[in-house]
């Protein structure tokens, strides 16, 4: 593979984002230090990077993970990429396939850590009857999956929060802001259980205690020791060691957009304040949108 042609590809790219596309200067220099790295890393992995492969790409996104980024920021290579090899494309440099291939949901799905509705069933069923903390271990992974509420807003929540006759809960997100989350069967049966057997012997030395998950003292749970817990449950079941309660979240908003929820009434869902933040999970839907064209429109 010839660097110097790849180096000149991205030349190029940068002149057209900024000659025709106005891009800002920061957006230049964010683009331009990405595709850097990938030009570095392509001149020793790549014989040619106008015929890259989905491999040649997951390979990619493994040397960046690798290399300790964050979900957010391999993400953003991975958008680097594709704004390169589009404009590769109008080029006539490269072909349509190519740019299809960063936008496969195998590739997207590596950004951030999901899994799937069968493995989310098996976590959640990670408590066993008879273990100490059962009850509210297992009403605990239930409404983290439930609501889709970061690991603090669920050590927030208050008695006062839940409405389990309704089905739903209020949260309390970033800012202070206020939001209302459905609650399914499974969660308010868990829910009830913990509540009506449990917690009364946990909070034994402080009855007044007002936060709905505790600690054997009484006390609010804490972000660490939910992080704890799903550590102890995730190793159980010998999943990815990437999974954390944050990943419940990913799940829950992946599997809304894949079963046909409204990305609005996603972000509200998860508190997002820009619509941005959630689109990060669209790509998991490309393959129900493309069927769905096929299936209904007129010259498909």
């Amino acid at each position: 593979m010839s660097y110097l042609s790849l180096a000149d590809d991205v030349v190029a790219f940068r002149n057209y984002l900024r000659a025709e596309r106005g891009a800002a200067v920061n957006t230049l220099l964010a683009y331009g230090r990405d595709l850097d790295r990938f030009a570095t890393w392509a001149i020793v992995h790549l014989d040619d990077h106008l015929k890259p492969t989905v491999r040649d790409f997951a390979a990619y996104l493994a040397h960046l993970r690798g290399g300790g980024l964050a979900a957010r920021s391999v993400a953003r290579h991975l958008v680097a990429l594709k704004m390169f090899y589009r404009f590769l494309r109008l080029e006539e440099r490269t072909d349509a396939a190519t740019v299809e291939l960063l936008s496969t949901p195998s590739l997207w799905e590596r950004i951030p850590t999901v899994l799937t509705p069968e493995q989310v069933g098996k976590l959640l069923d990670g408590p066993q009857p008879g273990e100490r903390f059962y009850p509210r271990d297992r009403a605990l992974l239930e409404v983290l999956y439930a609501t889709g509420c970061r690991a603090s807003e669920v050590c927030g929540l208050k008695l006062a929060d839940l409405h389990l006759e309704s089905a739903y809960c209020k949260c309390v997100g970033k800012g202070n802001k206020q939001r209302i989350v459905p609650l399914h069967q499974k969660a308010v049966a868990a829910l009830r259980d913990y509540l009506g057997s449990q917690r009364p012997r946990l909070t034994r030395k402080q009855p007044d205690a007002s936060w709905v998950f505790v600690s054997r003292g009484g006390k609010p749970l804490s972000r660490v020791m939910l992080w704890v817990l799903v550590k102890k449950y995730v190793r159980r079941l010998g999943l990815s060691g990437r999974v954390s309660p944050h990943t419940l979240r990913h799940s829950f908003a992946t599997h809304l957009l894949s079963g046909g929820a409204d990305l609005r009434a996603v972000q509200e869902l998860l508190g997002h304040a820009n619509i941005r933040t959630t689109q990060q999970y669209t790509h998991v839907d490309r393959d129900r949108l493309k069927a769905l064209h096929r299936r209904f429109h007129p010259r498909a």
